[in-house]
């Protein structure tokens, strides 16, 4: 869209779509769902957009690949009932996400680097395996803390049929050790269950390196895009507020 449209200037439907690649029944589903103002209407019916819907699009497909669509929307709808403030503070959340996700991932690369230079504990029940007992002490925790982690699948001992005792090999003393970090670090067990999921999968450590590059990239795609939505919700927080002072409201909003 130009840059020297005026708030009085009609736009068609297709005139919002075709500068991003969107079908015309795609705007119209914005406009249903809050994200853009409601149209104006033609003495035929017909559906009129101004600059101000313009910039409404931009800014809320601006602001998609930073706080996704659930996200993105509830902030344009929150604009367009003139409720910046919750507008504002769903911005907040999303950066506030960010920020945990980081964090997350640093406990998660401090938890690795811990990991791969130690062998596992207790060793002397068996080549690479050890018993409840020795493993929670090792640790500093109780053993009902690690039949808790079994339960939520955390850690997966096996049992020795001679004595139906626990057995933890070097897999299972590792996701154990992974699982006490990240603990430490006040992680939920919900969270870190996926990530011993893909350690198992990925059998080892090694592999997940690849992994972890990637969390680091779209991390920071994410708070890119994030700069770049706000720049946009900014550009039309300033011309709704222009619109409802008066300088430039049309009879079509």
């Amino acid at each position: 869209m130009g840059q020297n449209l005026q708030s009085s200037d009609r736009l068609r439907p297709i005139d919002l779509a075709r500068g991003h690649g969107l079908s015309t029944q795609a705007v119209r589903n914005y406009e249903e769902a809050g994200i853009l103002p409601a149209a104006g209407r033609t003495p035929h019916g017909y559906r009129t957009y101004t600059a101000l819907h313009a910039a409404a699009l931009r800014a809320f497909l601006a602001l998609v690949p930073g706080h996704g669509h659930r996200t993105a929307t509830q902030i344009m709808r929150a604009v367009n009932r003139s409720e910046p403030d919750e507008a504002l503070r769903l911005v907040d959340e999303s950066h506030a996400q960010l920020l945990d996700d980081r964090r997350t991932l640093r406990a998660v690369e401090r938890a690795l680097r811990d990991l791969e230079p130690a062998p596992a504990p207790e060793r002397r029940a068996g080549p690479r395996d050890t018993f409840i007992g020795p493993l929670a002490h090792t640790l500093g925790i109780r053993p009902a803390t690690l039949r808790k982690w079994e339960q939520a699948g955390l850690v997966r001992p096996v049992r020795d049929p001679r004595t139906g005792y626990r057995v933890y090999d070097e897999a299972a003393v590792r996701d154990a050790r992974l699982a006490h970090q990240l603990r430490r670090g006040g992680y939920p067990l919900e969270q870190i269950a996926p990530l011993l999921d893909q350690v198992r999968v990925a059998g080892g450590l090694e592999p997940l390196e690849s992994a972890l590059r990637d969390w680091h990239g779209r991390l920071s795609a994410r708070g890119r895009a994030m700069l770049t939505g706000a720049a946009e919700l900014d550009a039309y927080l300033r011309r709704r507020g222009q619109d409802i002072d008066g300088r430039s409201l049309t009879t079509d909003l």
